[in-house]
């Protein structure tokens, strides 16, 4: 795919909110004669009309299994092979081979702590965090269990629900054998120094494995730059089907322990991508990541040098443009509400430092009663922890949890003073 994106020197044309919006069927929905608002992008985003055509267009045209040696089947392989280029260009590596796809990131996981596990002993040493989503702490709890090795919880900063980074240097060790961390909490939307923290791990002689499935939609992933050994995501955070992805480097996906069916063949990615997939699905992740692209299109260039990589390049952009501009008004609006606590980073000059996903709290009504209340009103958040447990737990917030309200490229100004006002009116 060639595409006219933006140069370094050029200037960023701003995002078209109203021509992406109109491309997704979803937010047209009412709500008791309003548009509904979806504030609930971190739990699943949206997905365009293409990504619903491409899903349908498998079904009417190549359904088949993998490997066989007649039409559909071969066209089915083809859009396999071209779906993994495509999410190689998503996350920054020129080998789409070690791009695996699978049901969820939380199955991904699982497997591939199963297998590393396996290159564990008594004495080893796993560091996990507490900003983390449980499905990048609890898999590599459960290995190291397994294997006898201890595993040790990084700390956050309470103030700003950070983490602890002196702490988690401290706990490195000529032991460590594995770093899990997540690129941006799911919970309270900060960013982690991932390229950082890879080099620290490197240095120790430790593996990392990076959670990038909140991260996605916001930002441009780059496992080349930062330097991890593993990164998993999920299609339908960034505006796909439900399913999850899972890169590695090429030497440790072939050469780790893979737990597979026989006589599958022991090469990338067939040993990590069990079982027939979900085709249609990955057809759908295609498409999104084609959406994405788009957006970093610059129209009246001649076409025919940048590749899809420089088009997203282009198009995360401006989506953090964008999402920078909604949450600086999300959150000048809620400081300015009695009764309201925000959760995080909040200082306007530290907004490089996280996405524009915001976990609150009200003084007098229960996070649930304020997302029920705000549901009654047509905008849709989300309460409770969501699945950020240890973040919950530091905070003092379980078993209740605190009200998230994300934000993502398509949700427009109009939508967060909508919010606000509705907060503003809660009794």
């Amino acid at each position: 795919m060639s595409v006219a994106v933006p140069s370094a020197a050029a200037s960023l044309a701003p995002l078209d909110v109203a021509a992406s919006r109109a491309q997704f069927p979803a937010l047209s929905r009412e709500f008791s004669g309003r548009q509904a608002v979806f504030f609930d992008g971190p739990a699943g985003s949206q997905v365009p009309e293409r990504v619903i055509d491409a899903v349908s267009h498998y079904y009417r045209t190549m359904n088949a299994n993998h490997g066989g040696v007649f039409a559909t089947s071969r066209e089915s392989d083809a859009m396999l092979d071209e779906a993994r280029r495509a999410v190689a260009d998503l996350l920054g590596t020129p080998d789409p081979d070690t791009v695996a796809i699978g049901g969820n990131m939380t199955t991904l996981t699982f497997g591939l702590s199963r297998a590393l596990g396996k290159t564990w002993k008594p004495g080893d040493e796993v560091i996990v965090t507490r900003l983390d989503h449980d499905a990048n702490v609890t898999p590599w709890v459960l290995a190291a269990r397994d294997a006898g090795a201890a595993v040790h919880h990084v700390s956050i900063r309470q103030e700003d629900c950070t983490l602890d980074l002196e702490d988690l240097r401290a706990k490195l060790s000529s032991r460590t054998r594995l770093v899990a961390v997540g690129c941006a909490s799911n919970s309270v939307g900060t960013i982690n120094p991932v390229a950082d923290i890879c080099r620290w791990a490197r240095e120790a002689g430790a593996l990392t494995f990076l959670d990038a499935v909140h991260y996605a939609p916001h930002g441009l992933v780059d496992v080349s730059r930062w330097g991890c050994d593993f990164l998993a995501c999920s299609a339908y955070k960034f505006f796909g089907p439900h399913v999850g992805v899972l890169w590695g480097r090429r030497q440790l996906l072939e050469e780790l322990p893979a737990y597979k069916l026989r006589p599958v063949p022991n090469t990338i990615p067939d040993r990590w991508m069990t079982g027939t997939q979900n085709h249609e699905g990955i057809a759908g992740v295609r498409a999104a990541v084609e959406y994405l692209a788009e957006l970093g299109m610059v129209s009246g260039h001649s076409a025919g040098t940048p590749s899809r990589r420089a088009a997203l390049q282009g198009a995360f952009a401006r989506i953090e443009q964008y999402e920078r501009e909604l949450v600086t008004r999300l959150l000048a609006g809620l400081r300015e509400i009695a009764g309201v606590r925000i959760w995080g980073i909040k200082d306007p000059s530290r907004l490089a430092e996280r996405v524009p996903t915001v976990a609150v709290t009200h003084d007098r009504l229960s996070a649930q009663t304020v997302a029920e209340r705000l549901a009654e009103r047509g905008i849709f958040v989300w309460h409770g922890n969501y699945y950020a447990l240890s973040l919950s737990e530091a905070l003092g917030r379980e078993p209740e949890g605190m009200v998230r309200i994300g934000l993502l490229h398509y949700n427009t100004v109009e939508e967060v003073d909508r919010l606000l006002d509705a907060l503003r009116r809660l009794s």
